[in-house]
């Protein structure tokens, strides 16, 4: 009796702490369906006392066309899959089980786990616990939900910028709405990690707009016509992800991945 009485103090510490850790998501993730969330390295910086620079901005405020780069650069599969992409999920697996090196294969919906619930670097433990949250995520949130949140809490320069606003004014002085192609594609090529994205070259002109991705269109849409030439994008309201493309001088919606 008083082995097992000393096996349950020294385990009540730690089985607490797990219960928190797995209560904290399940409470929240409905709570941020209406309050703003805050993230993990921004709650880090502002616990340090360094800088924090982030102003909240609704989606309908955010450009279109930032919204398409982003998918198009982080997630070209956001709008099908149920907050795990499993396909480049395995492949990841089988190229770290190999020694090759990997990707990460995060979506944006584990990028928003992470970001909320865990810590940056590379871990195989972080990822393995990024896959039941994004799953969670995704069941209690609408698509539309999800982007407006990695919007806003993104890393989006090197001083404490997170969400779009501050990466925007940062990098082009600019409110989010009025980013045009270019300045759009070149804000979304910095994610997920703007600290190493800094270090990179500049996209090539080739490559500054979403017009010139016709594989990541048509790996994004349904039946994506070749002469499609985009135009925007949207959520319906239905909160199903809606890709604005013009024909022959004239815009056409389409229900992107409905379903």
């Amino acid at each position: 009796m008083a082995r097992r009485k000393s096996f349950l103090r020294h385990v009540r510490l730690p089985l607490g702490i797990l219960a928190v850790l797995v209560a904290t998501p399940l409470v929240l993730t409905p709570v941020y369906l209406v309050v703003p969330p805050i993230s993990v390295p921004m709650l880090a910086r502002l616990v340090t006392g360094q800088p924090m620079d982030r102003d909240w901005r609704p989606l309908d405020e955010i450009s279109d066309r930032l919204k398409a780069s982003v998918i198009l650069s982080e997630d070209g599969q956001f709008c099908r899959h149920w907050g795990v992409d499993f396909t480049a999920l395995r492949v990841e697996i089988d190229n770290y089980l190999a020694g090759r090196e990997t990707r990460g294969a995060s979506t944006i919906t584990m990028q928003v786990a992470r970001n909320l619930f865990l810590w940056n670097g590379q871990s195989a433990v972080r990822k393995a616990l990024e896959v039941p949250l994004a799953l969670y995520i995704d069941l209690v949130m609408p698509k539309k939900r999800i982007m407006e949140i990695y919007l806003n809490i993104a890393e989006w320069g090197p001083e404490g910028q997170f969400g779009v606003v501050a990466g925007s004014y940062r990098a082009f002085g600019r409110e989010p709405q009025n980013l045009d192609w270019r300045t759009a594609s070149l804000l979304a090529v910095t994610l997920p990690n703007p600290l190493s994205a800094a270090r990179r070259r500049p996209m090539p002109d080739c490559c500054a707009s979403p017009t010139s991705s016709r594989a990541g269109l048509s790996n994004m849409g349904r039946g994506l016509p070749a002469w499609g030439r985009p135009a925007g994008w949207r959520f319906d309201d239905s909160n199903l992800p809606v890709y604005i493309y013009s024909v022959d001088g004239g815009i056409y919606d389409g229900v992107l991945c409905a379903g």
